[in-house]
């Protein structure tokens, strides 16, 4: 009992410790700056727990310190007094309650008046009175002296460049105070939005700035430097659309209150500068797109959004789909779609899409529409751009509104059948396409077919229900499982029949058959209900390509040259179809000589061009198969055969047999048509000649002995790789119509020389040149007059042909050279000065023969002496009268033998001659005859013949002529002894010439038969060394005459 006594006093005592009240003032004294808004806080503790404290507020002047005059009560409406009950009832002065024990008293504009003690009073709630109840703090009210200048303007700045903005703060307080001061943005988009901080220098001096410009700021793109005592310059570079809007400075005064916290006595802001950058090219434009706007309930619905911007690809867009400001999907950068609640089921039902379709256009899709989805769509673009500083800022435009109407759904389904054409080639493909309009609801498609008549059975082709699915009917079940037929649904209001390689079988009527579905119930109980049927027929046509297979060939050349080039075209129709190939052969017979008649056994096969697309070659080859090329036109249709430089072997007929096959569809090949081209006749020729021989006649005139010259010179050839085959030939006579073959230059360069130069035998004389490819000379050496006659070449063109064989292209012949050969000029004199000679018979008279001049100096001379005498005939059988009759002399041959023999002289011949030749220079002869006697009278002249020694080694007589005449009178003597023997020359060899020898002979007899007759009695004198005795007849020489010995002297020969 005394213990629970014990316990409830202490209880009691530390309530009562507890309970005591204390009030507490914000510290003084508080200093603010006139028109500032200040806040002076007041706590109440030790009061009754639960019980809410009022707070009461008043102020003391300095002026009458004990008169209290009240403001504010939280507890009294009316509880201000006059001087401060207008400014309570403005909320100018209000009270805080911050909670049950603690307010602020809020003066939102100070005046100079409400300096004074403030007092915070609490009423007492606890019914007793324990502790304070008050507090009282002083406030000073000071001129506000804060000035925040810079200039109102307006700045156009581009992206990236630099801004620099000064701002003037100063203060003349008296007090100690600090300043902070810092630069803001403000958007002029949104006014009522938070300045965004820039950069800011605080009452601490410390530099921070805002969130995102941290980072740049750090990079030095942002700077506040203080320039001066009350100048603060801002620095941005490398300026940023982000950076547009108003900027101004905003400086502040603070001053430390007694309890250490420092309060912002004023702020200030300085005029705004409009800053306007211009980005770079970072607009965007919206537009959004659909084919139509108007739609039936059960039709699908497509909307695309397109963005128009600059490198769209590189840049962070976000699209959101909004109907009638619901939001139906957003797709961010990552083209991820986020869909709005009311369609996630709609999305995974398959009846709505949403992609991007591209970087710049995004896709809304919805099936199936319903009247619910009338209304507007919009298109919202927010492209989000990464700042320098790692933050990101969004740019958002949104499109104009689309309106959408969806009307109730009616059946007006339509059916339209078309097909790639009406008729195609056996091979071609047969593409039909079925397209249902004006349907919302499900398909399903029945494709059929029928003869052209229509009078067979219908046979069921294939079907599409209405989920898509393809069913093949059995009777094209295997051809569609080779891939002949397919049959598809291509959108959604599209169907497609096709087969592949066409048959003639597919030709008739094709029909398409569509049923449109109604889904009728709800879940689960849901069934389809047919709403109608519609078709449409077309017929088809095959045309087999056998009736339509041609083979042609053509050539625009069939008659080339050697070394030409020829095509030859072969033309299939109809065109390439890859099911029904064409293989094509070029096939090639020979030219021959023989038999016209054609025997197809005689073409060979050259090429083929393979159904596969391949080459494969034939056993006969054209130019070795280095000059024959062979190709084909992309549609296979033209197959040309090119040979270059032929020759006679590709002379010959030329055709082309195409065989047409037909793939299957179990990828076997059937033969289905073969075809012949017509013949082709191509003729190889010798190209046209253009070999010219000058022709210019000539006549030339040559001496014996000289060098004859004769040219052929070729103007033009057919080509630079042609060679000549030179052919000189002869006339000798004029108007001979024989030409005689001289000489044949080979065009390998050999010689042959023709029967007529051996004949005359100009072998060793004949000379043949090639002086240039082009000019041929022909030499006559030692000409003589028998080589006269008319010179011309003939000129044979050789060619090779492109089987490397030479051929002769042409003839032609050259001018004719007249060539005369004529001895040389006959220039012989022999003087002819006449003279009348009297002499004394047995005298000596000497006859000359001058000759002045001859016609070369390498001819010689024959003179002959004649004498004309005078014979008187009987006058009794004849009347007087005088004939003159040539008798020859002497004569010197040209060879300078003497010929005297030949002149039957009277005189004697040899030693007893009475003729003396002598040649005392090369111009003078004479003749002297001794011992003249009566019938030596006459008239004497020489006779000169000239001789020249031809190119054979022949002497030729060129010239002769006479001198003049010289008569000899002859003086008769007396007849004596001395003369009658002189005179007869048998008489007088018989007494002084004959007793001589005679005697010599007998003398000799006599000594050699006594010589043998001492041999005979053995007489060895003789053997002993004595001499024997010789009889040496002596040399005589005897004369002509009794008088003058003997002088003869000799030209080169003999006395015959």
């Amino acid at each position: 009992m005394a213990t629970g006594a014990f316990l409830l006093a202490c209880v009691l005592l530390a309530g009562v410790a507890v309970a005591k009240r204390v009030v507490t003032v914000q510290s003084g004294p508080l200093i603010r700056t006139e028109g500032s808004h200040v806040t002076i806080w007041c706590n109440v503790t030790g009061y009754k727990e639960g019980v809410q404290q009022d707070f009461e507020w008043s102020m003391y002047l300095a002026s009458a310190p004990e008169r209290e005059i009240r403001i504010v009560s939280t507890a009294q409406s009316n509880y201000a007094f006059a001087l401060y009950s207008q400014r309570v009832n403005t909320k100018e002065i209000f009270v805080e309650r911050l909670s049950r024990d603690s307010a602020v008293l809020h003066i939102t504009k100070v005046l100079g008046s409400d300096q004074g003690l403030f007092e915070c009073y609490t009423p007492n709630t606890d019914g007793q009175y324990l502790g304070s109840y008050s507090a009282r703090t002083n406030l000073t009210v000071i001129a506000d002296s804060l000035t925040v200048t810079a200039p109102a303007q307006t700045l156009s700045k581009v992206e990236g460049d630099t801004l620099q903005l000064t701002c003037e703060v100063s203060r003349t307080t008296v007090h100690h105070t600090h300043l902070s001061v810092g630069w803001y943005l403000r958007s002029p988009e949104d006014a009522a939005a938070q300045p965004q901080e820039l950069v800011t220098l605080s009452r601490d001096f410390v530099l921070r700035s805002g969130g995102p410009y941290r980072q740049r700021m750090a990079a030095g793109d942002l700077r506040l430097d203080k320039t001066s005592a009350t100048s603060y310059r801002l620095t941005i570079h490398k300026l940023q659309p982000v950076d547009q809007g108003l900027l101004y400075c905003q400086a502040a005064e603070w001053i430390q209150d007694p309890d250490g916290n420092w309060f912002a006595m004023t702020r200030k802001q300085s005029d705004k500068t409009q800053l306007r950058i211009q980005p770079t090219d970072r607009d965007f434009s919206i537009q959004v797109s659909t084919e139509r706007r108007s739609f039936t309930a059960g039709e699908p619905l497509e909307l695309r959004c397109t963005i128009e911007a600059q490198n769209v690809q590189e840049r962070f867009f976000s699209v959101s789909w909004v109907f009638s400001s619901s939001p139906v999907a957003v797709v961010g950068p990552s083209a991820v779609p986020v869909l709005g609640t009311e369609y996630i089921a709609r999305e995974a039902a398959g009846l709505m899409t949403v992609r991007k379709e591209s970087p710049s256009v995004h896709l809304l899709k919805l099936q199936r529409l319903r009247q619910e989805d009338s209304g507007k769509y919009i298109c919202r673009v927010t492209e989000r751009e990464k700042t320098p500083t790692g933050d990101f800022i969004d740019r958002s435009k949104r499109s104009r509104n689309v309106q959408i109407s969806v009307q109730p759904l009616k059946s007006n389904m339509t059916v339209s059948l078309s097909s790639n054409s009406s008729e195609v080639q056996e091979g071609d493909g047969i593409q039909l396409t079925c397209v249902v309009q004006s349907t919302s609801s499900p398909v399903s498609v029945v494709w059929e077919w029928a003869d052209k008549q229509a009078t067979g059975p219908i046979q069921e082709v294939a079907s599409v229900n209405r989920e898509g699915t393809v069913w093949h009917s059995p009777t094209y079940r295997e051809r569609s499982s080779y891939g002949e037929i397919r049959v598809e649904k291509v959108r959604a209001d599209t169907f497609s029949l096709s087969i592949y390689n066409s048959l003639p079988g597919d030709e008739g009527q094709y029909r398409c058959t569509a049923t449109e579905w109604l889904q009728i119930g709800t879940e689960p109980e849901l069934s389809w209900e047919k709403m109608e049927d519609k078709s449409d027929t077309k017929t088809v046509t095959v045309k087999t390509v056998e009736s339509s297979f041609m083979v042609s060939a053509s050539s625009r050349t069939p008659s080339i040259s050697f070394g030409d080039s020829f095509d030859l075209l072969c033309l299939v129709k109809p065109r390439h179809n890859p099911r029904v190939p064409t293989s094509v052969t070029w096939r090639f017979m020979p030219a021959s000589p023989r038999a016209e008649v054609e025997d197809q056994n005689d073409f060979k096969d050259l090429v083929t061009f393979t159904r596969e697309g391949t080459l494969q070659w034939g056993e006969q080859l054209l130019g070795l198969g280095t000059r024959t090329t062979v190709d084909r036109s992309h549609s296979n249709t033209n197959f040309r055969l090119s040979v270059t430089r032929a020759g006679r072997r590709e002379a010959g007929k030329y055709q082309c047999t195409a065989v047409l096959w037909r793939r299957n569809y179990d990828n076997s090949w059937s033969r289905v048509a073969n075809r012949t081209s017509n013949l082709l006749g191509i003729s190889v020729l010798q190209p046209e000649s253009k070999l010219k021989v000058q022709k210019n006649n000539q006549s030339h005139v040559y001496l014996e002995d000289n060098r004859v010259r004769i040219n052929c010179s070729i103007a033009s050839q057919t080509s630079q790789d042609s060679q000549h085959a030179v052919l000189w030939y002869v006339r000798r006579a004029a108007g001979s119509e024989t030409d005689e073959l001289l000489l044949r230059i080979e065009r390998s360069g050999a010689f042959e020389y023709g029967a007529y130069a051996d004949e005359e035998k100009l072998r060793l004389r004949v000379q043949a040149e090639r002086l240039s490819p082009r000019l041929y000379v022909l030499t006559l050496n030692r000409a003589e007059s028998s080589d006269s006659g008319t010179y011309y070449c003939l000129v044979e063109e050789w060619l090779r042909d492109p089987d490397g064989a030479w051929y002769r292209l042409s003839r032609d012949s050259s001018g004719y050279t007249q060539v005369l050969v004529r001895q040389p000029e006959a220039r012989l004199q022999v003087e002819e000065t006449e003279s009348n000679v009297t002499i004394e018979e047995s005298s000596s008279i000497r006859l000359g023969c001058s000759i002045p001049s001859q016609s070369s100096p390498d001819s010689r001379l024959s003179v002959t002496w004649y004498v004309e005498r005078s014979e008187d005939e009987s006058t009794e059988d004849q009347p007087s009268e005088e004939e003159n009759k040539r008798e020859c002399v002497f004569t010197i041959a040209h060879d300078f033998v003497f010929r005297n023999e030949n002149c039957s002289p009277r005189d004697e011949t040899g030693p007893n001659s009475r003729l003396q030749f002598e040649r005392t220079n090369s111009d003078l002869y004479s003749l002297t005859i001794h011992g003249v006697r009566p019938t030596d009278a006459g008239r004497y002249y020489c006779h000169v013949e000239e001789w020249l020694l031809n190119p054979r080694k022949i002497w030729y007589r060129l010239a002769a002529n006479n001198s003049g005449f010289t008569i000899v009178n002859v003086l008769q003597q007396e007849s004596t002894i001395h003369s009658v023997v002189c005179s007869i020359d048998s008489l007088f060899y018989f007494v002084f010439f004959y007793p001589f020898p005679i005697f010599g002979i007998l003398l000799i007899a006599l000594l050699f038969v006594r010589y043998k007759s001492r041999n005979n009695t053995k007489s060895q004198e003789g053997k002993n060394g004595a001499p024997l005795l010789w009889i040496k007849e002596p040399h005589l020489s005897y004369s002509p005459t009794c008088l003058d010995p003997p002088a003869l002297s000799l030209h080169p020969g003999s006395v015959d």
